[in-house]
């Protein structure tokens, strides 16, 4: 990734987010977005060294997260269309999800182990 523009404080973002579970495609996608003010799934292939599906699939699952947000692009002549993304809300809002959800399984890993230790004491 280095090669293609990302810093070794990208590198770092990317691993700490595949950390919570987040696979590969969409934390590096995740974390080009946030460099970005707008961009195109081409540009991700080409900055993130990830093939045309990685990117489809990491952005539907970006999109339906609704953490980012497509637009059509007008294009002269045939082909496929082109569309532009960026993040639909400010990346500390994102990470604040995460810490959200990465806290749930805290709570529900602690609650576990309680009872477990409650299932064993009664036998």
């Amino acid at each position: 990734m280095n090669e293609r523009g990302f810093s070794k404080k990208d590198e770092t973002l990317v691993k700490l987010l595949m950390r919570t579970g987040m696979a590969k495609n969409v934390a590096k996608t995740l974390v080009f977005l946030n460099k970005k003010e707008e961009t195109t799934s081409v540009e991700i292939e080409i900055s993130t060294a990830l093939r045309q599906p990685e990117v489809s699939i990491a952005m539907q699952e970006l999109r339906h997260k609704k953490w980012v947000v497509k637009k059509d692009i007008k294009k002269e002549g045939k082909g496929r269309p082109v569309h532009s993304y960026r993040l639909a809300i400010p990346f500390e809002k994102i990470v604040e999800v995460i810490e959200k959800e990465e806290r749930a399984k805290i709570d529900d890993i602690e609650s576990n182990i309680q009872a477990l230790k409650k299932a064993t004491d009664t036998q």
